[in-house]
């Protein structure tokens, strides 16, 4: 989204119904911290004066939250929609320019092709021959649905659709085909299809084999409906929540996804920049995305052509419940939300004040604990700073629930969306390849070669100049070649290899003996993707075709090979379906997982890649999404499995399953030591006693722990220790200033106390808090990952632990039993705690960084 642009909350806000909500919750809370604040300055101002500056600064964060939460809620709800249909509006305009590209390639050859060339300069009159010829060719590349021979002056020489026959055209893309040295692409209506509304045909013009001059037009008619809606079908909303358009330079509808909606010929407003603004069309709203070509080989696509997608406004952010969340590991849900700062800010916003309101009740029960007399008034603020806080941590947990959910589930989408296009786009250009093998094997010099007499030096000339001519056409192959009935290649493009020339040289036994069993001009055969010599040992796929006797179709007389040049072209697939997406990596593999192409230097071609065996036995044209760890990484998975393009891996009697996968990662792991979930660590209301022992809980990882609240002072977030510079315990972590402290800001060393606990330093994040603790004149800090409460626990729920009475002392002496024993709470000892940590300890000067 175009960040430049000034969002109109009030525009989108009415449109996002659990937006509202929040905004309505968070104004009354407001008002609530309000109440309470004013309420404690009235009754106890003393008692509660070391609160006050954080109700304060609490109260003051809710003013914030008013009015840059619901903006930044509102500002990633449209960004969310605008990539979505961005993304696959501009996927329409890249699939569709890739396989335009193709025929500006097959227009330039065929319109060499020697016996085409020699009928329209009148050198033969076999015109059934030539339209069997032609018949044949689209009998391959089925894309097109006319082929039209033209003399000079327009007349129709041979066509190969009986149903609308042509005498000749006045149609000016004639003239314009003959005075050019190039192909010409028209997209219009043309006499030379009839019935047709618009015609995609590519022209070029046709030369006399022996003189060189200009005889005739060769119009190559792309089925251009059936084409779109075949791309729409693979590719636009099922839900059909959204329309696919294809738009002209004049931002007129081409082709839609759905012409009753959206219809042909109308004008519609576009947003190339990805602006966050409504935009109106037939008297409704809509959110659009629009995207030019960013071309391929040089190939721009029809001049001015647009990929566009149109949602609109009142069901953009609808949509069924969310459960992306469902059945994923706590461990993995709480680390991935760890990262929310990266992946989504205001999420991160959200949770960062949760932890606000959190600290102030904690603060304020660890204030009053075991206190008496006048402080007793302070109970009743704490009591309702306590409820306040329990409804805002509702809201909070639910806002930040749902956002959560959001933006997972549109990612796992879009993964889902980038693997299918891959696919198609995999299965599309080796469709092209299948083709060009089985034409090129019909090439009628090839086969008159071959039949005869052994080749001589003069016919090898010959056959390796129309394979050079060919492969300067078609730069996605390295290398064709031709070889005999024997399997001994006899021309080959590009012949050296290392230091040699594989012409001499034979292809693999079982390669020819497939090639001498394909049964007719239709059939071909594909190599398996291992290395092989013809491709300097890397590996790729090979594509053959039987070439026939002239005289025989059954007699097989040789064959031909080329050599696709895999790694470049998979390479920029991956690439360009990812558009520079920073922390994704995207793989093609085959169902047993050895990587055919990647984009993670660390698994090259012929690695395997490690992934769930239910995602390999995917059935053909399903998609799956999952969140993973991958590499250490939380990440995104989208996998789908090819399921073909036209006949190609359909019925065309081959099979070569292929899998495309995107990861998409969010941040590392952090490891959580084998503890439970948070989440799943609530004390029951009747695991707490009235009167006892007061304790200060909280987290490390995802272990419960606790100390006496008395020598609890208060808690400061960790986000304001200052890093040091000084040697001593590798626990001590920096310093921090207690607040409560008015008359005296002395520092206090902060320690780790999971890294005392574990021995492994703890990962800090927006949770991550410093227990301030005294212990008779002494004061420390401690690191926790989180705060929890300050309950209070009866006699008979403190047991000591089996070596709590040990001479040499323990940091854990006493276990509480919580929730009818159901939960354990370690208690910390503060005496031996402090005589391990503050042994010399004290603050000495420092530098702070």
């Amino acid at each position: 989204m175009n960040d430049t642009v000034a969002l109109q909350i009030d525009t989108f806000l009415p449109y996002m119904r659990d937006v509202i909500r929040c905004e309505q919750s968070l104004r009354e809370l407001n008002l609530m911290w309000r109440i309470i604040e004013a309420s404690a300055k009235m009754n106890c101002p003393l008692e509660a004066k070391a609160i006050l500056p954080t109700m304060a600064a609490t109260r003051a964060g809710f003013n914030r939250l008013e009015q840059e939460l619901v903006t930044s809620l509102v500002r990633e709800k449209v960004a969310t929609v605008l990539s979505e249909i961005g993304t696959k509006a501009q996927y329409v305009i890249d699939i569709v320019v890739r396989n335009l590209y193709e025929r500006t390639a097959d227009v330039g050859f065929l319109a060499t092709d020697n016996a085409l060339c020699a009928f329209a300069a009148g050198l033969h009159e076999n015109q059934d021959m030539i339209r069997a010829r032609l018949r044949a060719y689209r009998n391959k590349y089925t894309v097109y649905d006319e082929i039209i021979l033209l003399d000079v002056a327009g007349n129709v020489l041979v066509q190969i659709d009986d149903a609308t026959p042509l005498e000749g055209s006045a149609d000016a893309l004639i003239a314009l085909t003959l005075a050019s040295d190039s192909y010409v692409e028209t997209f219009r209506a043309s006499d030379l299809r009839p019935g047709k509304r618009q015609a995609l045909i590519y022209s070029r013009r046709m030369l006399h084999p022996d003189t060189g001059a200009v005889v005739g037009v060769l119009c190559l008619c792309f089925n251009f409906e059936q084409e779109m809606a075949g791309i729409f079908a693979s590719h636009r909303d099922p839900a059909g929540c959204s329309n696919m358009l294809l738009l002209d330079g004049d931002n007129r509808v081409i082709e839609s996804a759905d012409p009753i909606w959206i219809p042909l010929g109308a004008k519609v407003p576009t947003n190339q920049n990805g602006v966050p603004e409504l935009m109106m069309f037939g008297g409704r709203e809509y959110l659009v995305r629009t995207f030019a070509a960013n071309g391929y080989q040089g190939y721009m696509g029809p001049i001015g052509w647009q990929g566009q997608v149109m949602i609109p406004v009142e069901i953009a952010f609808t949509g069924g419940a969310s459960n992306a969340l469902e059945g994923l590991a706590p461990a993995i849900s709480e680390g991935l939300l760890s990262h929310a700062q990266s992946f989504c800010p205001p999420l991160y916003e959200i949770m960062t004040a949760a932890e606000t309101i959190r600290r102030v009740v904690w603060n304020g029960q660890v204030m009053t604990t075991g206190q008496h007399g006048e402080l007793l008034k302070l109970k009743t603020v704490l009591e309702q700073i306590s409820e306040t806080g329990v409804r805002s941590n509702e809201l909070f947990a639910k806002s930040i629930n749902d956002l959560y959910q959001t933006v997972l589930t549109s990612r796992l989408r879009d993964s889902e969306f980038v693997s299918h296009l891959l696919v198609d786009l995999l299965d599309r250009n080796l469709f092209e390849r299948s083709d060009d093998c089985r034409w090129w094997a019909l090439t009628p010099e090839l086969r008159a070669a071959l039949a005869g007499p052994e080749c001589d030096w003069e016919t090898n000339e010959r056959i390796n100049g129309i394979l050079e001519y060919i492969n300067r056409l078609y730069t996605v192959y390295t290398r064709i070649f031709v070889y005999d009935v024997s399997g001994c290649i006899v021309a080959c493009t590009h012949p050296q290899q290392d230091g040699s020339s594989v012409i001499g040289t034979s292809i693999d036994a079982v390669t020819l003996e497939q090639v001498r069993a394909l049964r007719t001009e239709q059939d071909y055969h594909v190599s398996q993707f291992t290395p092989t010599p013809l491709y300097g040992d890397a590996s790729t796929y090979i594509y053959h075709a039987a070439i026939r006797a002239p005289e025989d179709e059954r007699l097989v007389v040789g064959g031909i090979g080329i050599v696709f040049d895999a790694a470049p072209e998979f390479s920029a697939m991956l690439h360009g379906a990812l558009a520079g997406k920073k922390d994704t990596t995207a793989f093609f593999i085959d169902r047993q997982g050895m990587v055919i192409s990647s984009t993670d230097p660390s698994r090259p071609v012929g690695a395997r890649l490690e992934i769930d065996p239910a995602l390999l036995a995917l059935p053909n044209g399903a998609s799956a999404s999952r969140i993973v760890i991958h590499d250490g990484h939380y990440a995104i998975l989208g996998c789908t499995a090819s399921c073909g393009y036209r006949e190609f891996k359909v019925s065309d009697g081959y099979r070569e399953d292929m899998l495309a996968i995107v990861f998409d990662a969010f941040g590392t792991v952090r490891e959580r030591n084998g503890m439970s979930s948070k989440a799943e660590i609530a004390m029951t209301p009747d695991s707490m006693a009235s009167s006892g022992h007061e304790f200060a809980t909280f987290f490390i990882d995802g272990a419960l722990f606790g100390l006496p609240a008395e020598y609890a002072m208060e808690a400061l977030p960790a986000s304001e220790v200052s890093p040091v510079s000084m040697h001593g315990r590798a626990e001590r972590i920096g310093l921090l200033a207690p607040q409560r402290d008015n008359e005296n800001k002395n520092f206090v060393w902060v320690f780790d106390l999971g890294h005392l606990i574990r021995g492994i330093p703890s990962v800090i994040d927006n949770g991550s808090h410093v227990i301030i603790v005294r212990y008779g004149n002494q004061t420390l800090g401690l690191l926790v990952s989180e705060l929890h409460a300050v309950p209070q626990f009866s006699a008979a729920q403190i047991t000591p632990t089996p070596f709590g009475g040990h001479a040499d002392g323990m940091l854990v002496t006493q276990v509480i039993k919580a929730n009818g024993g159901q939960l354990l709470i370690q208690a910390i000892d503060v005496a031996y705690l402090f005589s391990k940590l503050m042994d010399s300890e004290k603050p000495e000067p420092a530098i702070v960084v």
